[in-house]
């Protein structure tokens, strides 16, 4: 797409935001891209490597039956991702999102990410749908805690108010999404969207589809920003192949917006 062809499409785009009472942007991976994180498997694309130094898939140890089993594996892992995402930071992607929430009427963010990088942005009507790696909860007495660092904890993390074991507040493999945040979204999708963003992700997961594809169904506007091509590509009104920083910071200027 040649870059005349975008910014008629970034002009197009503004001009349904400038427009758009209720709008959802659905993230994956890709959006945190830019903030050096990998956008490859493991919870919430931050796993690159085929097999673990176990052996085993990734997937396996980011279980919830592994969790269970072979609490160290899996917590070896999660540690490896926290430190990954502490040492990242929000980009100008995240960024232009939580200016938008400023700006419009209604914004929600619905993220597979557990980078917790949308509201260190300034982000507030996210759903972490996937959770977030920095919080945790004891699997004995329901204590939660949010941490900046796994650092100097044991691994796995001891509660600090009956010494049980604690575990993340991410959706393992193999274990069914957070039902408040599931009801959340829900709600929020039952009074509807008028615009419908995907951006960084593969969409493989029916349940971040699906939003896009009631939209399209809907003739509600769609967009999607994604160096790749998915599934949804060829049914969506636009589509940018264009990093999501890139397109976010062009599309605020298009709303003559500073970052």
């Amino acid at each position: 797409m040649s870059s005349q062809i975008h910014a008629q499409a970034l002009q197009e785009i503004a001009a349904l935001l400038s427009q758009s009472r209720r709008t959802l942007f659905i993230t994956g991976a890709g959006i945190s891209a830019d903030s050096g994180l990998p956008t490859y498997r493991g919870i919430g694309g931050l796993y690159e490597d085929d097999l673990t130094e176990e052996g085993i898939p990734i997937e396996e140890a980011l279980s919830g039956a592994m969790l269970r089993r072979r609490p160290e594996i899996t917590w070896k892992y999660l540690a490896q991702i926290e430190r990954n995402c502490r040492a990242a930071g929000p980009n100008g992607a995240h960024h232009a999102l939580a200016r938008l929430e400023r700006e419009l009427p209604y914004v929600m963010v619905l993220t597979q990410n557990v980078d917790g990088l949308h509201r260190a942005a300034g982000s507030t009507n996210v759903v972490e749908i996937h959770g977030d790696v920095h919080r945790l909860e004891c699997s004995a007495c329901g204590f939660r805690e949010q941490v900046e660092s796994l650092v100097g904890r044991s691994l796995p993390p001891q509660c600090p108010a009956c010494g049980g074991a604690m575990r993340p507040e991410v959706v393992l493999f193999g274990e069914m999404l957070p039902e408040a945040a599931l009801n959340q979204f829900l709600d929020a999708l039952e009074e509807g969207f008028d615009l419908v963003f995907s951006i960084g992700t593969t969409s493989v997961f029916p349940y971040i589809a699906q939003p896009v594809i009631q939209a399209i169904q809907a003739g509600i506007p769609t967009v999607e920003i994604n160096p790749g091509r998915t599934q949804l590509s060829r049914h969506v009104d636009y589509q940018l192949p264009l990093g999501a920083a890139s397109a976010l910071g062009a599309l605020l200027a298009y709303c003559n917006l500073e970052p």
